[in-house]
């Protein structure tokens, strides 16, 4: 962990089973958790095309549709495939005992 990373709690892990997601709050940013047969992504909850919501999109295995324009998103990679420019701000998680924590700065911006 970066020495200006703080873990900031953000759920239990049993509320985030495998298919479960849960959106989050952390300094005033929407996030939300998926976990993907056991693997947990965190990622802001605005689709970098338009600022639309995230946290309702259809799932199907690690690709995320965004709700509002069909934008299609791996949470395993980083961009949206052929398009380099459309890539989602992700977040390091951490699971410690029965808790997930998201890592942010110290500043409080994740």
């Amino acid at each position: 962990m970066d020495a200006t990373q703080t873990p900031v709690t953000v759920a239990r892990l049993d509320e985030l089973t495998p298919g479960q997601r849960k959106l989050v709050f952390v300094d005033g940013r929407s996030i939300v958790l998926f976990n993907i047969d056991g693997s947990i992504h965190a990622i802001d909850n605005s689709c970098p095309h338009n600022g639309a919501s995230l946290a309702s999109g259809k799932l199907q295995g690690t690709v995320l549709q965004c709700p509002a324009h069909g934008l299609r998103f791996d949470l395993a990679k980083p961009c949206e495939p052929g398009s380099p420019s459309l890539c989602l701000r992700r977040f390091t998680v951490q699971a410690t005992g029965d808790t997930l924590a998201l890592l942010v700065d110290a500043a409080g911006t994740p």
